[in-house]
């Protein structure tokens, strides 16, 4: 099998399925983006839209405009100057913020962004915003995924700027939230370089894995057997290998499945996510009939960092790599 590379880096315009009930665990350790550009934007290459490709993306001049939202619901952000107080209200966001040189001008974040380990983390919460807490921190950007009890209107009347980066649906939507929040932060050029190496990186992990043929999987992400199917950016993330979701026969993104379906299934490996609230690899063994799964009777059960799984920031080279060192023995 010729594994599928991530080099080609057009911004996607699908937009995010609904989550399930289930998504409560995966949205606590994360906490889209769209296809538009314009003429101050950081185009998906790299290179400064409407630029030559040889050009040199550099750090924007304030004002900006900057894509906020995910298609179809998007607006066009203008921050007039750069922003010196950030608050950061989703952890894959913050993860961005670091990552491209911007975490001098975070001032605050939420409870769940507990990396890096330099992060200003607070009690505030994405899910439940407190409106006059974040304004107390006295922020000149708040970033967050989504916009729960009107937020963004919330900050608008105050007259803080909100860039709304909810959770991408694939590589490419991922690769363009980064370069947008460098754009909004004045690090545009350092965000252009992340998520070039980042595709490198990946890149090369898929590349250093040739299966003899597709292999089934499952992605358990609580012991209620919630999963991610392949539509999904986790999915995405497997398809690179060339691996099939068993759960992608339910057409759901996030479908709960039954231990029945699971065994008659029969996928080849089972990925779980390590956390307080995820079995082990020896207690999904030990559930009834599943000796009987390829995946658990060859020992075949792969733990993945939760985080790393679940946020679409940088940290997804890690995860990708995570599970090209896996494959390998899958098929031994």
């Amino acid at each position: 099998m010729t594994p599928r590379t991530t080099t080609t880096r057009t911004s996607s315009g699908a937009a995010r399925l609904a989550a399930a009930t289930g998504l409560a665990l995966v949205l606590a350790a994360c906490g889209g983006a769209d296809d538009g550009t314009d003429a101050t934007s950081v185009a998906p290459t790299g290179t400064a839209a409407g630029a030559s490709p040889e050009a040199t993306v550099e750090a924007a001049d304030f004002p900006v405009t900057v894509t906020s939202g995910q298609a179809p619901d998007t607006t066009e952000l203008t921050i007039e100057a750069e922003p010196v107080s950030i608050v950061s209200i989703s952890p894959t966001a913050t993860e961005m913020l670091f990552a491209v040189g911007a975490g001098d001008q975070v001032v605050a974040v939420d409870a769940f962004s507990y990396f890096p380990e330099e992060a200003p983390v607070t009690d505030l919460s994405g899910f439940e915003p407190n409106l006059e807490a974040i304004l107390g921190y006295g922020p000149d950007l708040v970033v967050a995924s989504g916009d729960p009890g009107d937020l963004v209107s919330g900050l608008d009347a105050a007259g803080v700027p909100t860039l709304l980066l909810p959770s991408a649906l694939d590589l490419d939507e991922a690769y363009d939230q980064i370069e947008r929040v460098g754009l909004a932060t004045g690090h545009a050029t350092d965000a252009a370089e992340l998520t070039e190496q980042m595709a490198a990186d990946i890149d090369a992990a898929v590349a250093s894995v040739d299966l003899a043929e597709p292999l089934t999987y499952y992605h358990e992400l609580d012991p209620s057997f919630y999963t991610a199917s392949g539509d999904t950016f986790i999915g995405e993330v497997y398809s690179l290998f060339g691996l099939e979701n068993i759960a992608d026969a339910t057409g759901e993104a996030y479908p709960q499945l039954s231990q029945e379906f699971v065994v008659e299934a029969d996928p080849d490996v089972i990925f779980v996510t390590s956390g307080d609230f995820s079995d082990s690899p020896e207690d999904i063994a030990a559930r009834p009939g599943w000796d009987q799964v390829d995946a658990v009777e060859g020992e075949d059960v792969v733990v993945v960092d939760a985080d790393e799984a679940s946020r679409w920031g940088p940290r997804v080279v890690d995860f990708v790599e995570s599970v090209a060192e896996a494959l390998p023995a899958v098929q031994d």
